[in-house]
């Protein structure tokens, strides 16, 4: 495992990420990112949990990179959004990014990419090889996919039950989906825990099927 800085937040705290390069023949690259809004600790953890599995148990021919503090700031202040008050997956310059909002929650930012957060992102995806994200979240448990995102999100809806769909149900301006699974045609599947759940169950049920859906991804052509 190489841990490396990928990136600074708005207010300069490191946001960490974790590599796991299993060979110089692996041709497909996973990112897995958590805590992109800073409340959704399910995510944290299930990402933190994958780390440890991987350098127990790595997986052949794939290499993987982990994010599980994307939106730092907001995960040590326990807030949806940065500590400049900016909804990070309301901010990628996306076709249909807009400066509306409803809720300050939702706040998009003062114009597309403007947080560092993303910008941090926006270079690692020009700079790396990825063949699929995927983004944990907590908030009505489902499987939402931008993209081919088969067979990851078929192995863990068939081992979790968790329903796959492809619209998350209400508008979503400058998020991740759209950006990289809609407008890039990168896989992108945003993984929505039940939020509020034991953070012992979102190990117990969820860590082996995200794990067993990596190793039969990277067994496939």
């Amino acid at each position: 495992m190489k841990t490396f800085l990928f990136g600074r937040s708005s207010k300069n705290l490191p946001v960490f990420g974790y590599k796991f390069e299993s060979s110089p023949e692996a041709i497909k690259h996973v990112l897995v990112i958590g805590g992109v809004h800073g409340d959704e600790i399910e995510g944290v953890v299930l990402a933190r949990g994958l780390i440890n599995s991987l350098i127990e148990n790595p997986i052949k021919d794939l290499n993987v990179t982990i994010v599980p503090e994307f939106n730092i700031e907001g995960v040590l202040l326990g807030t949806r959004q940065n500590h400049t008050g900016v909804d990070l997956n309301r901010n990628l310059p996306t076709k249909d990014w807009s400066s509306d909002f409803k809720k300050i929650r939702y706040y998009p930012g003062p114009t597309p990419c403007s947080e560092p957060e993303n910008k941090n992102l926006d270079q690692f995806l020009n700079s790396e090889k990825i063949d699929y994200i995927i983004s944990l979240h907590s908030w009505k448990p489902m499987l939402n996919v931008n993209g081919n995102c088969s067979p990851i999100s078929d192995h863990i809806s068939e081992k979790t039950g968790l329903v796959i769909k492809k619209d998350i149900g209400y508008p979503t301006p400058g998020s991740l989906g759209t950006y990289t699974g809609l407008e890039r045609s990168l896989p992108t599947l945003t993984y929505e825990l039940q939020k509020g759940i034991d953070l012992e169950e979102v190990l117990n049920v969820h860590l082996q099927p995200l794990y067993d859906s990596l190793t039969l991804y990277a067994k496939t052509q």
